[in-house]
């Protein structure tokens, strides 16, 4: 099969000269695509797929541009990881092959993946308290049993992900489609429930006002979840492109804001939401009281944390779901005011209106009831032989209009 791969010497081209940095460093990229042998289930109760639209998340397009900032190099997260990888595992996919003891599918049936690699499709018993309490986001056992370390589908090894013409994936990783559903809409059942867990671990105050930072497909999920599970809450967004912010209007943002200068993004949200501005000797001001309840950071900058401890409520709370390198940041904020700062790690089974399940499942109810539409998000598809095109269009945003990038291999 055809497989983009990350982890092996790379193909350099030539990038004009008047390329921003992570278009050159596309050029220098370990990555290529390759002719693999097809994937064979790794137990015997996997399955085979063939991915028809495959999302590139944030993280990937990160790892791919080597966009990894200024910081250490000394990343914990290397502990649940092996190389080479496949990446990609937001996939709407169809099955091709079921493994002699998988269970509730079908060979055509259409499915989005689930691509936590936790206790049960690692083989591990008994599971893990995490997998006991649907926490798969959390499990104990990302670098045990027989398939290599790897938190999910694209990050071990073993695993091949959605770059690929073929992937495989434990029966439990793989969740059907109803049929009135598009791959369109399908595609985004990963990014939504990261949003989702974020959001319902962390849920606004009722009539409050949340600061959405940063209009991604993570910040963009979370104002379309805002708006369908909290319309009384008061929404405003960092955006940091001029297609981003569009969308965060459409998605029912209350309150738009540029990325730049942040000085302005402070005054602007004390004054929508109240609160007083206290100017230090030197740097930015600080709001006390402050102007929002939640702050949901789907960047993970030191730059945004500055501001979102900055126009927090005393109490109030920073809610880190973005991935970046570490930096320090001024944060005397978090203390004085009384600040949860807390991170967010994707998503398991999630409680929303009283019910209990797994957050794709309640992404596919959501679409289907009509209470959710993110395809616009869904700017720019690729062939997977075009995947310098594609993550061009990433590195290149502001020219672009890209939003969410995918490969589209129907």
């Amino acid at each position: 099969m055809k497989a983009l791969v990350y982890g092996v010497p790379p193909e350099p081209f030539e990038i004009p000269d008047q390329a921003g940095p992570l278009a050159h460093n596309l050029a220098h990229t370990p990555t290529a695509l390759r002719e693999l042998d097809d994937p064979r289930p790794p137990r015997p109760d996997w399955v085979i797929a063939r991915p028809r639209l495959t999302g590139v998340c944030g993280s990937d397009s990160k790892q791919i541009l080597m966009d990894f900032g200024e910081g250490d190099a000394d990343n914990a997260m290397a502990a649940f990881c092996s190389f080479p990888q496949v990446m990609g595992h937001e996939v709407v996919a169809d099955v091709v092959e079921l493994g002699p003891k998988a269970r509730g599918l079908a060979v055509g049936q259409r499915v989005v993946l689930n691509p936590w690699l936790s206790c049960q499709p690692r083989g591990v018993e008994p599971p893990c308290p995490a997998c006991e309490s649907g926490d798969y986001s959390l499990c104990w056992s990302f670098a045990d049993g027989d398939i290599k370390p790897g938190i999910h589908t694209g990050v071990s090894a073993d695993v091949t992900g959605g770059y690929a013409e073929l992937m495989p994936a434990h029966d439990s990783m793989l969740l059907p489609v109803a049929d009135e559903i598009p791959d369109e809409a399908a595609v985004f059942a990963d990014p939504f429930s990261v949003s989702l867990h974020a959001i319902t671990r962390h849920p606004p105050p009722r009539s409050g006002r949340a600061l959405v930072y940063g209009a991604g497909s993570l910040g963009l999920c979370a104002v379309a979840i805002l708006q369908a599970l909290y319309p009384d809450v008061a929404v405003g967004v960092v955006a940091r492109f001029p297609a981003q912010a569009e969308l965060a209007r459409r998605f029912g943002a209350d309150l738009v804001l540029a990325h730049e200068p942040r000085l302005a993004i402070i005054e602007d949200l004390v004054g929508w939401g109240g609160g007083r501005l206290r100017q230090p000797l030197l740097g930015l001001p600080m709001a006390h009281p402050g102007a929002v309840e939640v702050v949901y950071d789907t960047v993970g900058k030191p730059e945004t944390f500055e501001v979102g401890v900055r126009v927090l409520t005393s109490r109030g709370t920073l809610v880190k779901a973005g991935v970046h390198a570490p930096g320090r940041w001024e944060w005397s904020p978090l203390y004085f005011k009384e600040v949860s700062w807390v991170g967010s790690n994707a998503f398991g089974v999630e409680e929303v209106e009283g019910k209990r399940q797994h957050a794709i499942a309640h992404y596919l109810d959501l679409v289907a009831a009509g209470r959710l539409d993110l395809r616009p998000m869904l700017t720019h598809t690729f062939r997977l032989e075009r995947w310098r095109d594609a993550l061009l269009a990433i590195a290149n945003q502001a020219e672009s209009g890209a939003v969410k990038v995918a490969f589209d291999q129907r």
